[in-house]
């Protein structure tokens, strides 16, 4: 079977369709990120779409594609939240019905807004773990009802949509970047821009960054083909996709695009960096391409460009990405501790298994049935990362019996 390529001149029409409606997002130059690289860093900042992500730029030029006849029947969409808001607020323009699908992990946060984005012209269902499931979902209803296929990513008109951020970045920098960094779900937004610059800016570096709990486009290009991958980390919930499109791997593997990853740890230092420094809010999978990886070498002086992709964050969600974050610089530890059943047993660790700056931030009996002991498991929080090397001696010379929780123990995943 042959598949079908997308073409520069797709991404150059699709510029002039979305031209009278959406106007350029910004770019910023970034100064957190130019001192700490030495490069000059522009912040491509599709967060400021009025979805809050570039999803509105495929989803908008996909149905503006649709004849009269293909709208009337109404248009279905699978989504992690963003790509359904696009839909919801591209669908209210022509006045095309939409029934959108989500995964059950979703933020709320996401739901709420392509419910009202849509008004009473979308259907909201929730169902399955991740993207996938709710794509399957949405082919099924479009089998049923003769509804077209709004694609998240895998169809020219949505790649050619979301590859228009590529011109902008040159338009408005006024010259040719030399590196661009791309975060990677589905491979739309890599895909399209890759096309578009391949064409017209081959100087330029591109690279796109996924997720490390779901590489799947790093997946299909080893094995040649779109591929399932095993697991897939749902904390990323805008790039939380199993298996890439047939069309945007065509597309990264035909102009040899780079790719890298990076760990959620990572991904929680650099969110908490951009809302704290920068104030941006920046959604998990929003923050990859800002997230700067050891292998991206980066060259000082050169121009660099980071397409900040989304910023519908769930303000409760940052509990969570403040504790990722801390694991991840090594400021946050479990431990399980025997403590005896005596007075002055915890003041004992107090005094002398902490340092002078490590707070206790989570405290739980998980065993009293012993007369003699009793175990504890024990979240500490430490005022410096070089506290972990003495603390072993100390733990070591206390009579308490002190073990420390391997984050990759099922029992840290509980509770870390």
């Amino acid at each position: 079977m042959t598949i079908p390529h997308l073409t520069a001149a797709s991404v150059d029409a699709a510029a002039k369709v979305l031209a009278d409606v959406l106007p350029p997002t910004p770019l910023h130059r970034s100064e957190r990120l130019s001192a700490a690289t030495g490069a000059d860093v522009w912040l491509k900042r599709e967060d400021l779409q009025p979805v809050r992500s570039y999803k509105l730029r495929g989803a908008f030029n996909f149905i503006s594609g649709l004849s009269d006849e293909e709208g009337a029947k109404g248009v279905v969409a699978a989504s992690a939240g963003n790509h359904a808001q696009g839909v919801a607020f591209a669908g209210q323009r022509p006045g095309v019905r939409s029934r959108i699908y989500l995964p059950r992990n979703t933020p709320r946060q996401k739901r709420d807004r392509v419910a009202v984005l849509g008004g009473d012209r979308v259907e909201v269902i929730v169902t399955g773990e991740v993207y996938d499931d709710a794509a399957k979902a949405a082919a099924e209803d479009a089998a049923r009802t003769g509804a077209m296929v709004v694609p998240a990513f895998d169809a020219l008109d949505t790649m050619a949509g979301q590859g228009t951020v590529a011109i902008e970045i040159v338009q408005q920098l006024g010259k040719v970047p030399d590196l661009v960094t791309v975060p990677v779900g589905g491979g739309g937004l890599l895909g399209g821009m890759a096309t578009r610059m391949a064409a017209h800016t081959s100087s330029t570096r591109l690279v796109g960054v996924e997720p490390e709990g779901a590489a799947s486009m790093a997946a299909a290009l080893a094995a040649g083909a779109p591929v399932d991958l095993d697991e897939v980390s749902p904390f990323v919930d805008g790039a939380a996709v199993r298996r890439v499109g047939t069309l945007t791997h065509a597309a990264v593997a035909a102009t040899g695009t780079h790719l890298t990853s990076v760990s959620e740890g990572a991904l929680c230092v650099e969110m908490l960096a951009m809302y704290q420094t920068d104030g941006i809010i920046a959604e998990p999978a929003g923050a990859p391409a800002t997230t700067v990886p050891a292998d991206l070498r980066i060259e000082p002086g050169s121009t660099v460009v980071a397409v900040v992709s989304g910023g519908n964050n769930d303000v409760s969600r940052y509990a969570e990405i403040v504790e990722k974050a801390l694991i991840h610089e090594g400021r946050k530890h479990y431990f399980t501790v025997d403590f005896p059943r005596e007075p002055g047993a915890l003041r004992r660790f107090l005094d002398e298994v902490l340092g002078p700056d490590d707070d206790i931030t989570f405290f739980d009996y998980i065993k009293r049935n012993n007369r003699d002991t009793g175990t504890a498991i024990v979240g500490l929080e430490l005022g410096d990362p070089d506290e972990l090397r003495p603390l072993p001696a100390r733990m070591d010379a206390s009579p308490l019996g002190i073990e420390r929780i391997p984050t990759d123990s099922p029992l840290f995943r509980l509770i870390g």
